[in-house]
């Protein structure tokens, strides 16, 4: 999971979507591993049952699927052709539609962003 804060640039996590969000995935069985810029501490109460990473990258290593919840910068200037190498699985999911299809799908992932629909 990159991103936990509900927007970029603050450590705010009131009314994040990425809280039902990693709850209901714990829920189902994953092992989720999280990376935000400013939001672990805050985060790390109201969801203690996840991993924590010090980097965007260290959450893709041996990763089935990423899936991008908060429009952080940093988050879209990730290497993508690097991180589907590191990955087990090659699912990204973006829902904050800040990749394009084809630039994913170069890099080797199979994207799915919310609201574009299937090629």
């Amino acid at each position: 999971m990159l991103g936990l804060t509900f927007k970029p640039n603050t450590d705010d996590m009131r009314d994040s979507p990425a809280i039902p969000l990693v709850k209901g995935l714990v829920d189902g069985g994953a092992d989720v591993i999280a990376f935000d810029p400013v939001g672990r501490e805050q985060a790390e109460p109201l969801l203690p049952a996840i991993a924590y990473a010090e980097t965007a990258e260290a959450v893709a290593e041996g990763a089935d699927a990423i899936v991008i919840a908060t429009e952080w910068d940093q988050f879209r200037a990730l290497d993508l052709a690097a991180i589907a190498k590191t990955m087990r699985g090659k699912l990204l999911i973006d829902l904050r539609n800040i990749y394009d299809r084809v630039e994913a799908e170069r890099a080797g992932l199979s994207y799915r962003g919310i609201g574009r629909g299937r090629p």
